[in-house]
């Protein structure tokens, strides 16, 4: 698990996927986020506000943790 997440609470976008010179724990681009979100393959998170989202990180955690099970089935 990556340490850029918080232990517990809420973290935003930018938290999980990073930056081009920082990546996230979920190294994607904005726009494939939003896409998995809109095709259901990601939770929606939280709307806090017009432009505000959050997501728990209970959640985020289970997902990097899903996506690493698939990977390391895939090399078997």
């Amino acid at each position: 698990m990556s340490n850029s997440l918080p232990k517990e609470g809420f973290c935003r976008l930018s938290q999980i996927i990073g930056s081009k010179s920082a990546p996230g724990p979920l190294p994607v681009s904005r726009s494939t986020l939003w896409l998995w979100i809109r095709q259901g393959r990601f939770p929606a998170g939280i709307k806090l506000g017009e432009r505000v989202r959050v997501w728990p990180v209970s959640e985020i955690r289970e997902i990097i943790a899903n996506a690493a099970e698939k990977e390391n089935a895939s090399d078997d």
